[in-house]
């Protein structure tokens, strides 16, 4: 559902939610996360895990190409 660029957006600003709560139990060092999105049908979902967690992401061209940003950068 999503490019890999905007899966490591999505899992850094998750992370920088994560550390605000400055809560005693988070590691320092890279959190580990997984979350599953589910989309608007059966075929459309995403699983995102924290960016150290995915080092090598298989990268779908579909959804590189649903990546309206992609061309900005």
């Amino acid at each position: 559902m999503f490019s890999v660029q905007q899966k490591r957006e999505i899992s850094s600003k998750i992370q920088d939610i994560l550390r605000e709560t400055k809560h005693p139990e988070l590691p320092e060092h890279e959190i580990q996360f997984e979350i599953h999105v589910e989309g608007a049908t059966p075929m459309s979902w995403a699983d995102i895990k924290n960016n150290g967690g995915c080092i090598n992401p298989t990268i779908n061209p579909h959804n590189e190409m649903q990546d309206q940003q992609q061309g900005e950068n």
